[in-house]
């Protein structure tokens, strides 16, 4: 009560009309910014297709005029002579308010990027959806963490130690979930680098199959034989991930062989029918077809070429063409294929007598 006599023998009644009308515009202007002009910019937002000044209007019809009317009083405030308690008061109530309105702004900011990007990814990428998801709520929450420190600061208390209570509980946490923290975090890194998306066949050590849901925690793969493998993020990182979909050609490699009895002639026509074989298959490139080797019974060629998809039914259909053309074309040209065999030889002399 004290208080307020002082303040009141301290200024005129112009001083507190001047005040009021400050207070008064200032409100006034809020309204108008929030009524008027953003209505006029949501129409003009929905004329274009950028994303910014969608974000804009979302972020700016998130106004709380309450939490902006201790900004009009301490505007107004400065018409009159107050003492220096109230002026305080005054500073951390403003500043309490604004620090409130930036974070409802961030929220709904960061609340609106992640439902215009999930619309983006749900049907292309639903673990990348499924992790922005994590990443929106958790910069949400370090938002909303340093508003409330920011504020305890602004009233006085010494955050330092709260900081330092914090970190030391933090690393607590962090050791006692590190393998919960260590997928969370390697989830995010599989849908920011996206090694593999869900669809992909990969193959890691001796584990091969189709990626189907990729979690905050695991991956699970359908395997050739139908089981579902399941394995932690963490761990699937630090493996070696062979992804077959992202293979834009096959190599292709396969040796045969010949019997020795074949003749020199027929050996160099050999790669000359393999290559004529292969180049009449679709979606092929050969690259090519070799004498290689003498082997223990066969005389053995050494064949490379490509597929040009990394479909493996393809692949499976053309190299059968090319080993059945190859049958035949090799049975007509006289050429025999080899099979292990083995000739021994048996002397019919008598052997001599051993001399003493």
């Amino acid at each position: 009560m004290h208080l307020l006599e002082q303040t009141a023998r301290n200024n005129a009644w112009a001083d507190w009309f001047l005040a009021l009308g400050i207070v008064l515009l200032t409100l006034a202007g809020f309204w108008i910014v929030q009524k008027v002009l953003l209505k006029r910019l949501a129409a003009y937002a929905r004329t274009t297709e950028t994303l910014a000044d969608d974000l804009l209007v979302e972020t700016l019809a998130a106004t709380r005029p309450l939490l902006l009317a201790p900004l009009a009083v301490y505007l107004g405030s400065h018409a009159l002579t107050l003492p220096d308690k109230a002026v305080r008061v005054l500073e951390h109530v403003t500043v309490i308010g604004l620090l409130l309105q930036a974070a409802i702004w961030g929220n709904r900011f960061i609340g609106s990027w992640v439902r215009v990007s999930l619309r983006a990814k749900a049907s292309q990428d639903p673990a990348g959806a499924s992790t922005l998801s994590v990443i929106g709520f958790m910069t949400r929450v370090g938002l909303w963490t340093l508003a409330l420190l920011l504020g305890l600061d602004n009233l006085g208390f010494n955050i330092t130690a709260l900081l330092a209570g914090l970190g030391v509980g933090g690393v607590a946490v962090a050791l006692a979930a590190q393998n919960i923290l260590g997928d969370l975090f390697a989830s995010m890194s599989i849908a920011l680098d996206k090694p593999f998306v869900i669809g992909d066949f990969i193959i890691v050590g001796e584990q091969m199959g189709n990626v189907e849901n990729i979690g905050l925690k695991t991956t699970r793969v359908r395997s050739l034989s139908g089981e579902q493998i399941v394995f932690a993020n963490n761990d699937l990182l630090q493996s070696r991930i062979h992804n077959y979909q992202r293979m834009q050609e096959r190599r292709v490699l396969f040796t045969f062989g010949v019997t020795y009895q074949a003749t020199a002639a027929q050996l160099e026509r050999t790669p000359v029918i393999v290559r004529e074989i292969i180049e009449s298959q679709p979606k092929t490139r050969f690259d090519r077809a070799h004498f290689k080797a003498y082997g223990d019974s066969a005389l053995v060629f050494e064949v490379v070429y490509f597929v040009l998809s990394s479909d493996y039914n393809v692949y499976m259909d053309i190299q059968q063409a090319v080993n059945l053309a190859l049958f035949r074309r090799l049975q007509e040209a006289g050429v025999q294929f080899a099979y292990p065999t083995r000739t021994l030889f048996i002397s019919s002399g008598t052997p001599e007598p051993a001399r003493v």
